[in-house]
């Protein structure tokens, strides 16, 4: 029998011909080739017979110039990594082989037509596309869960058997040859340097947008391209369309599928997801592909239901378009509304809850969102520029309502009957505390006076646990009030810092919760603890992980980078067993304060706030007068309050995370000096000849001010002050004197000076409404600072130390005023407009027109621990010749917004399920 290429070859074909040459009967190895059955960007495909184990096999014959370099082991590793994957919806890889004639990939011979050859028929019926795109779902789903991409899903690398079953081809071998990271604007298309052919790593038409801008991929990647097949199996047309390939990526990046086109026939839940598949941005992309085949297989479920049950059907719809997303529960059969303890049979099921307009959500210090233990309800904790409101909306419902509070509030979390509502908040005064309300209505409740929290939870026997912030370790107190108690120790000594985010777990004694420590870096770093608050045995189950809380599956889960992870859990032994795994991507949370916005209830529902990690990955950014920017060569990190120091050589900045401490950067000489090493130090300020700088320390709200020499040749001192969480904000000119901030039982952020002198304070600003960021002018006869009394941020100037002159500078709102030090000019922030006003101060002080100097994004210190924008430090500083201002960058500041929370019924059953298989 003949063996090899023919003899008759011509020596002027090239590679791609000569491999589509073998003729029918030639053996490459002990597989006799048959016939050709396709060819491609990678090489031609054969179909052949294993003549060892006398089989039908697909030979795909590789392109010899993909194998150069180190593309040949790329292949192989990649081959074998394939090989392991053995799912019903996936055309299996037997091997890879290399012959004299050719190296070749040994895969599943599937007969019949691809999904692209029934497509030229036009569109499927709706029922038959669903079903095909539920079958290519499962084996997404089963890939990404043993960490392999597509890349290349499109209708050409999909079969459909004579019995109706999917195999996905090609599975993963596009990243084997995926080089278009070495080639500038290629758009996803690498170069072959024998042929000079365009070879598309993923196809046109369905790659993403970050594919074909040649960005890095993950499995979001396969999310977008299941979404364009599921389309055009719908509509029988392409999601985005043009004449070239140029015309079809501009569409793919900049335009949107027609969606009127869909079928009338599509069910709404089916056009959501796609919707959710075919978003630009991958953060707000469908995070996980098994969350679309749950949807596919209950859209499937209903469809089947119309037959027998048409008027409910209809009715179903109904509901649907009238409540939106949250009430598409009631299209899947599912009864939301349900007895606590009762037995329902419940499907796993997604439901968006969507904020109310213009309501937004933000990673900060505590956790924004509740679910109340039956699942019925959820709590938020949102607003619209730092003024959040607690809302609770019943599943059942079609609105969100408000719960009117005064003082604010935030950190929701529900009684084990779920017939209160526990949260922090002003209750009387600016004084915060522990509070409660019912559910049915009524005024909030008062249990216990306490300065800013980090979390609480309410166990089955009406004790509530808190981390109150000082000194920052669990405590105990009656849901019915009276005085905190320790419940969980800090052992200092050992390096602990503070404890965070506590979690009772339903039906025994114990908590769990953050612990961070000084080499915490970020929460990332931190551990979770559980601890039997009946005998005080304690365990650290995981080390790297925030935010406790437990799933009745018997599993911990725990949020780390933006994901929820979990490991089995046995609270009676205080033990982990098993590997922790992935059980959700996209989470809003951040690294800096511990906080992650998710919540699991008793009887096993999820709801959590899509979004990302916020790493504070922050640059510190010289800003000229014209926008101009540029970054200081200094690495990103989560930088706060940068102050240059009165020469203009050097700049104090915080570092915060679980550990906060403050820097000196040396200008000239680019040396980074940490000044303090307890991890509570905050908000450094100069004094007015850089000797000595002024600074917060202590457990969060109940700072003090303290004082060090710059040079660190003596050890800091306490400064007395008043009132709780005394911030330094400013050193008057003469060094006599420092404006700070402090809580007092008139106000929750009051202005007062501190003499020098003698350490007397005293108020300067009208205590009834917050005021902060004083700042003394360069001749130390005026205050600027700014203050809510109008009932929004507004700049102020005001004599000192008075009595005197106040003068509203700012014209339509204003925070984080700042002095020229050579005078002249006051500067404040207008949200992102950065405003100048022309001022003297001779006889009096007068203020011109406010002018924009100019516009950018950029940080108000809002985005961890450290309060929103308003009465508080500014988040900046400015040259003495006001030529320059130095600002902080955040990288991800525009995504670290929540429009929406996601309840998911019956987690817990998605749990084990995720369990099973890792």
């Amino acid at each position: 029998m003949a063996r090899g290429r023919p003899a008759a070859l011509g020596e002027g074909m090239n590679d791609l011909e000569l491999m589509s040459s073998f003729d029918p009967n030639i053996l490459l190895g002990h597989y006799r080739i048959e016939e050709r059955i396709g060819i491609g960007g990678m090489g031609v495909v054969y179909k052949a017979i294993d003549t060892k184990l006398n089989r039908a096999v697909a030979l795909k014959v590789v392109r010899p110039e993909l194998l150069q370099d180190d593309g040949l082991k790329r292949l192989e590793r990649e081959a074998r990594a394939l090989a392991s994957l053995n799912h019903p919806h996936v055309a299996a890889i037997h091997g890879f082989e290399e012959t004299r004639e050719a190296s070749f990939l040994v895969l599943e011979y599937v007969p019949g037509p691809t999904l692209a050859d029934r497509l030229t028929r036009g569109a499927l019926p709706v029922r038959d596309a669903i079903g095909i795109a539920r079958q290519i779902a499962e084996a997404l789903e089963a890939a990404h869960g043993r960490g392999m991409i597509h890349r290349d899903l499109k209708p050409a690398n999909i079969k459909i058997t004579d019995d109706g079953e999917v195999k996905v081809l090609d599975f993963g071998l596009a990243k084997s040859f995926d080089r278009s990271h070495e080639i500038a604007g290629s758009v996803g298309i690498t170069i072959s340097a024998i042929t000079k052919e365009m070879l598309i790593v993923g196809t046109a038409g369905y790659m993403s947008p970050e594919q074909a801008c040649g960005k890095p991929v993950d499995t979001r990647t396969d999310i977008w391209a299941f979404g364009c097949v599921v389309y055009e199996m719908l509509t029988g047309r392409t999601a985005f369309r043009g004449n070239t390939l140029g015309e079809i990526i501009a569409a793919t990046v900049e335009r949107d599928p027609d969606w009127q086109v869909l079928p009338t026939a599509t069910p709404t839940s089916v056009a959501s997801l796609l919707r959710r598949c075919l978003r630009k941005d991958p953060q707000s992309r469908l995070r996980d592909i098994g969350d679309a085949r749950i949807e596919l297989e209950e859209a499937l479920g209903e469809a089947a239901s119309v037959a027998a049950a048409p008027s409910a059907v209809t009715r179903r719809t109904m509901i649907a378009t009238l409540a939106g997303a949250a009430i598409g529960a009631a299209a899947t059969g599912i009864t939301v509304t349900r007895a606590r303890n009762a037995t329902v049979v419940r499907h796993v099921t997604r439901l968006p809850i969507a904020f109310p307009p213009g309501v937004l959500a933000e990673a900060s210090s505590n956790r924004r969102v509740a679910i109340a233990p039956d699942g019925t309800r959820i709590a938020f904790n949102a607003g619209v520029q730092g003024q959040n409101k607690l809302y609770v909306r019943a599943l059942d419902a079609l609105e969100s309502q408000p719960l009117a509070m005064p003082g604010g509030s935030n950190t929701p979390f529900f009684s084990p009957d779920g017939r209160w509502l526990g949260f922090f908040g002003a209750g009387g005064g600016q004084i915060g505390y522990l509070r409660k309300v019912a559910i049915s209505g009524g005024a909030p409740q008062n249990i216990c006076p306490t300065e800013a929290a980090t979390g609480a939870t309410w166990s089955d026997d009406d004790t509530i646990y808190l981390v109150a912030s000082s000194p920052g370790a669990v405590l105990r107190i009656s849901s019915a009030g009276g005085a905190p108690r320790d419940a969980v120790s800090i052992d200092f000594a050992n390096g602990e810092r503070a404890h965070r985010h506590p979690c009772a777990v339903s039906g025994t004694s114990v908590v769990l919760f953050t612990m961070s420590n000084a080499d915490a870096e970020t929460f990332d770093d931190t551990r979770i603890v559980a601890c039997d608050t009946r005998t005080g045995r304690r365990r650290t189950l995981v080390e790297g992980g925030t935010h406790p809380r437990y799933s009745p599956s018997g599993h911990v889960v725990y949020a780390r980078a933006g994901n929820l992870l979990a490991v089995r859990f046995d609270p009676s032994r205080l033990e982990v067993s098993g590997q922790p795994f992935t059980a959700l991507e996209g989470l809003l949370m951040s690294v800096n304060s511990g906080a992650a916005n998710f919540d699991i209830s008793a009887s096993g529902d999820l709801v959590y706030i899509p979004g990302i990690a916020d790493k504070g990955e922050r640059t510190l950014v010289w800003v000229e007068r014209d926008g101009t920017a540029k970054p200081l060569p200094l690495p990103p990190r989560s930088y706060l309050h940068p102050r240059i120091s009165p020469d203009g050589r050097q700049l104090a900045v915080e570092i915060e995370g679980p550990n906060h401490d403050f820097y000196v950067y040396d200008f000239v000489r680019a040396v980074l000096t940490k000044m303090t090493t307890d991890g509570e130090s905050h908000w450094p300020v100069w004094a007015p000849d850089g000797s000595h700088v002024a600074y917060r320390s202590g457990h969060m709200a109940a700072w003090r001010m303290w004082e060090m020499p710059t040079d660190r040749s003596g050890a800091p001192q306490q400064l007395p002050g008043v009132g709780k969480a005394q911030s330094a904000e400013s050193w008057s000119p003469d060094g006599r004197a420092i404006a700070y901030t402090a809580t007092t039982e008139q106000a929750g952020s009051h202005i007062l000076v501190e003499s020098l002198d003698d350490h007397q304070s005293h108020s300067m600003v009208d205590v009834r409404a917050p005021a902060g960021s004083p700042k003394f002018s360069p001749d130390g006869h005026w205050l600027a600072y700014c203050s809510n009394e109008s009932g929004a941020p507004q700049v102020y100037v005001q004599a000192f130390p008075g009595p005197g002159a106040k003068i509203q500078v700012s014209a339509n709102g204003g925070t984080d005023p700042v002095w020229k030090r050579d005078g002249g000019e006051l500067y404040y922030r207008d949200g992102d407009k950065m405003m100048a006003v022309g001022v003297s101060s001779g006889s009096g002080f007068s203020a011109g027109r406010p002018q924009l100097l100019w516009e950018g994004h950029y940080s108000h210190g809002m985005n961890a621990s450290c309060g929103p924008p308003g009465a508080t430090s500014s988040n900046y500083d400015v040259t003495a010749d006001g030529r320059r201002f130095l600002m902080i960058k955040d990288a991800t500041l525009d995504q670290q917004i929540a429009r929406q929370a996601i309840v998911v019924l019956s987690w817990a059953d998605e749990l084990t399920r995720l369990a099973s298989r890792s």
